[in-house]
């Protein structure tokens, strides 16, 4: 049989296999083996200890094995400062490079040069920097799209807070669209090389940032904002405010913005009064001032009329009231809706059943985490929202059997199910892998799954994710 099969078609195979396989296929033959390294292209590696010149050696040969791979992500021990040396062994190693991920340590601006070079086609980098900060290497970068910087050491190990790069002489016009920093603070000198250089930014994520760097740089914030679509502001809580006043002066092209930990009452209400966006997508978690007065501002900008999706999560202030205005308004569109440990679900009986009937396009339901949400409330709700595709209720311990049945009976078009750590048992899940007509994929403790049900699931290709 092995020899019916040219190595294109084997190729071809193999790259149809789930990644749990590529482990069996490597042990049939030597060829296989070959082959299978040949056709792979992307790559998820540790390395351990020790990191001495041998250790970098076989990496080289490792990596030359895969002359197509594209993606790589490279995972060492963090006390090992080895970054350098690895990147180096890549650069030689993968010319066809387009996505690189590699934060343990961080790594210096004459090796981001080097594999500039050698890895013309690289996209996309996630890597690690330390203080005091340099960019001047991104000008060698010409096609990256997407970047994501991680800055390592903390701001009191800045010495003397470092040196201020002349950067205007750098100036060149950035590709990127996507742009990803974590741990920016007021010290940090040069980032309006990025501010006044990414013009055609389209996704900003900013994570555990106490500022957008040296006064300097924050001048030229604004000039990114014009084109943005997506923005993810998670754990920055002393700039939040700023940020969404910029937005909302300076940009109309947003489409999703999603607040994690963060803002302050007036801060949100000014956004949501002043902002010309069109947003579609709102997600707020943690947002412990966010209350009813806030949804109604919602309901009041016409701007936000077209949103198919909110999240809110831990939103301990909101009521039933506000979410029924909201829901009696953005009903028509909305597609999605999350209200993840919200206390208003368990705390007001009845609510679910109205926003039911308020929300009969709904796609897509997330409810996890409200631990005392009973059967007939869930049971009320889902009988008006026949069109879910994909219903999570993870850490919902008060529903039982009851909720199962309800799902088989009221929502036909199931495609998603995530029940963990729920109270649902073996026999109900049992019922919705037997019943349900389209579920492709459940989420579940493989303890509740009987034997009837696996056999069941495999038939339908149904997909078990424990």
């Amino acid at each position: 049989m092995d020899s019916l099969l040219c190595d294109e078609l084997l190729q071809e195979i193999f790259h149809r296999l789930r990644p749990p396989s590529h482990a069996a296929v490597s042990l049939v033959s030597k060829r296989w083996h070959r082959l299978l390294r040949s056709s792979t292209t992307s790559l998820s590696l540790y390395l351990p200890p020790p990191y001495d010149p041998t250790t970098i050696a076989s990496l080289s040969s490792f990596l030359s094995q895969h002359p197509f791979l594209d993606n790589l992500s490279i995972a060492t021990s963090p006390l090992a400062v080895v970054g350098d040396n690895l990147l180096l062994s890549v650069s030689a190693s993968c010319p066809k490079l387009r996505s690189l991920r590699y934060l343990t340590n961080p790594l210096s601006p004459f090796s981001l040069v080097v594999i500039s070079t050698s890895c013309a086609r690289l996209s996309s980098i996630s890597i690690a920097l330390s203080r005091p900060l340099s960019l001047r290497w991104l000008r060698f970068f010409s096609g990256l799209k997407c970047l994501s910087l991680y800055i390592t050491n903390a701001a009191s190990e800045l010495e003397a807070s470092g040196v201020e790069e002349k950067i205007d002489a750098f100036d060149v016009e950035f590709c990127l669209e996507n742009l990803s920093l974590s741990g920016i603070v007021s010290e940090d000198r040069g980032l309006g090389l990025l501010w006044r250089n990414c013009k055609n930014i389209r996704k900003l994520h900013l994570q555990s940032c106490a500022s957008l760097g040296d006064y300097a740089s924050v001048s030229g914030f604004v000039k990114i904002l014009k084109g943005l679509r997506e923005l993810e502001l998670r754990a920055c809580r002393s700039i939040v405010d700023g940020v969404l006043l910029k937005v909302a002066e300076h940009c109309v092209s947003l489409d999703s913005l999603l607040i994690y930990d963060g803002g302050s009452q007036e801060g949100l209400m000014h956004f949501i009064n002043h902002s010309k966006c069109n947003l579609r997508r709102l997600d707020l978690r943690l947002p412990l001032d966010l209350d009813n007065t806030h949804l109604i501002a919602l309901t009041e900008n016409l701007n936000f009329r077209g949103l198919v999706s909110l999240r809110l999560e831990s939103c301990c202030l909101v009521t039933g009231d506000g979410l029924k205005v909201l829901a009696r308004t953005v009903g028509v569109k909305l597609e999605e809706l999350a209200l993840v440990n919200c206390d208003v679900v368990e705390r007001e009986s009845g609510l679910l059943t109205a926003l039911g009937q308020d929300l009969k396009r709904l796609r897509k339901l997330d409810l996890s985490f409200n631990e005392t949400m009973v059967d007939k409330e869930l049971t009320l709700m889902l009988a008006s929202c026949s069109f879910l595709i994909e219903l999570k209720l993870r850490g919902c311990h008060g529903l039982t059997d009851k909720s199962a049945a309800s799902m088989v009976r009221s929502c036909e078009n199931l495609q998603i199910v995530d029940i963990t750590c729920c109270g649902i048992e073996m026999e109900g899940v049992e019922l919705l892998v037997l019943k349900s007509k389209r579920l492709r994929q459940l989420e579940v403790e493989s303890n509740r799954l009987s034997d009837t049900a696996r056999i069941s699931a495999s038939s339908k290709y149904i997909e078990l994710v424990s």
